[in-house]
């Protein structure tokens, strides 16, 4: 949704020094790409181990807790380096992401998903068995893992879809 206020925004920011630097290095905005996308995997990857064992499709002779011990440390640390890598795109070309409706459904996917695994994550820290000690828990887990992948695929597709759509 495009405001006066965010296009003004937008232009004061493709003036600073640092959205000149970016747009000026023909090596920066690769170099940050890939930077963003090897993170992507990392989260990604980590994400889908979660989540089918969340769904109880693999890694079952392991318990939820000691998945998201072992993986989750990766989607936190993955986290980081994507807003930051991300922000540096931002700031490279802002019209072109803060401006886009794509991107602004990107992040509402992406502090959904994250709002998602905090909440999984904060049952197992009272309780290691929380997910795995009833039916009806269970199939929460099953439920909240079907919308994580949902979200998380939804918002590698909308990444990709920025590229070509500027509204």
């Amino acid at each position: 949704m495009r405001t006066k206020n965010l296009e003004d925004f937008c232009t004061w920011l493709e003036q600073t020094p640092l959205s000149e630097s970016i747009q000026q290095n023909l090596w920066v905005v690769p170099a940050i790409q890939t930077v963003h996308i090897l993170s992507i995997a990392a989260l990604f990857v980590s994400v889908v181990l979660i989540n089918l064992r969340l769904m109880n499709l693999s890694q079952t002779d392991q318990s939820i807790a000691y998945v998201f011990t072992r993986f989750g440390k990766i989607v936190w640390w993955s986290l980081p380096l994507l807003l930051l890598s991300g922000g540096l795109l931002i700031v490279g070309e802002p019209a072109r992401s803060l401006a886009n409706d794509v991107f602004q459904f990107k992040m509402l996917l992406l502090v959904s998903v994250i709002l998602v695994t905090v909440l999984l994550q904060k049952r197992l820290a009272t309780d290691d068995k929380y997910w795995e000690s009833t039916e009806r828990r269970q199939m929460t887990a099953r439920i909240l893992a079907i919308i994580s992948m949902s979200c998380w695929v939804s918002i590698i597709c909308a990444g990709r879809w920025i590229a070509y759509t500027y509204t």
